[in-house]
């Protein structure tokens, strides 16, 4: 089910609210653009300061737009379990077709906690589970091997591997077998990912340039082409905090602001970033 490209999407903001008519641009557009499913409120939906309604409001929004073309798989991680499970059961009542599983931050737990914790959630839940391994933003590193055993839950279906380690996929694949989907959560390293026997991709950069991810995965293309245009414009987006870089990028392209919520501070348009942003942009245009 959770297989292709599928985009982590931001969460558009006016001011203080979430920019609900914005985020049916961006998710018309990816539709459009035939990406293989849509990813709401995860780290680059900015979900760690978006208040449990405005978080439920985004998914289900994404949820009615998508309208079953494309399976729509929901950030409903926490560092809490108990948390984690009443916010994977609210996003399952919104129509989600699975949720998207977070180690827990901040309490950094052993590899039986993290067992515990993912089988917790998926006994008390009825749709299928992905796995998620950041350890660059939780501090908490899910091993091969702990993969392993989770995979043996009849609804945890995969994961999103975001080390950018190659020899992990090789591992998980390994261990895990075909069946069990292997998604990227680098742009950096989608190609030779997918060499190592991914999936696909959840995506940052798909929200500026859905068709050439899109194009990138299936391999429709000149496969190393694509691979050389995409990482420019990955380079730029990972230059500062996601996602406030390609938060700038969408705002150059006229399709929803730049505002991101505190800690987080919008790119300076003045700023070297900003003017990289901006011409990449120009000659995105003139690509398409």
């Amino acid at each position: 089910m959770f297989r292709g490209t599928l985009t982590a999407l931001i969460t558009p903001f006016d001011g203080p609210k979430v920019d609900l008519e914005a985020l049916d641009r961006l998710v018309v557009r990816q539709l459009e653009q035939g990406v293989q499913g849509l990813v709401p409120c995860g780290t680059t939906g900015e979900a760690a300061t978006m208040r449990r309604e405005e978080h439920l409001r985004v998914v289900e929004r994404v949820v009615k737009l998508a309208k079953g073309r494309v399976p729509v798989l929901a950030g409903a991680g926490s560092n809490s379990t108990r948390d984690a499970i009443e916010l994977a059961r609210a996003c399952e009542a919104l129509g989600a077709d699975g949720t998207l599983q977070v180690t827990p931050y901040y309490n950094r737990p052993p590899q039986e906690g993290l067992v515990a914790h993912f089988e917790s959630i998926a006994d008390a839940c009825e749709k299928p589970i992905l796995l998620y391994n950041v350890p660059g933003r939780t501090g908490c590193d899910m091993l091969p091997e702990t993969v392993a055993k989770l995979a043996r839950h009849e609804r945890i279906v995969g994961i999103k591997e975001a080390t950018g380690d190659l020899s992990r996929a090789s591992t998980i694949r390994r261990l895990c077998g075909d069946t069990f989907t292997l998604m990227s959560g680098d742009d950096f390293t989608i190609l030779p990912f997918m060499s190592a026997g991914g999936h696909g991709v959840i995506s940052v950069v798909s929200n500026v340039i859905p068709k050439v991810i899109v194009d990138l995965v299936d391999g429709d293309l000149d496969s190393l082409a694509l691979h050389d245009f995409q990482l420019k414009l990955t380079e730029a987006l990972f230059a500062a905090p996601n996602p406030i870089p390609v938060k700038a990028a969408l705002k150059i392209f006229g399709l929803c602001s730049d505002h991101v919520r505190s800690p987080l501070v919008p790119l300076s348009p003045d700023s070297p970033l900003y003017r990289r942003l901006e011409a990449l942009a120009q000659e995105i245009r003139h690509d398409q």
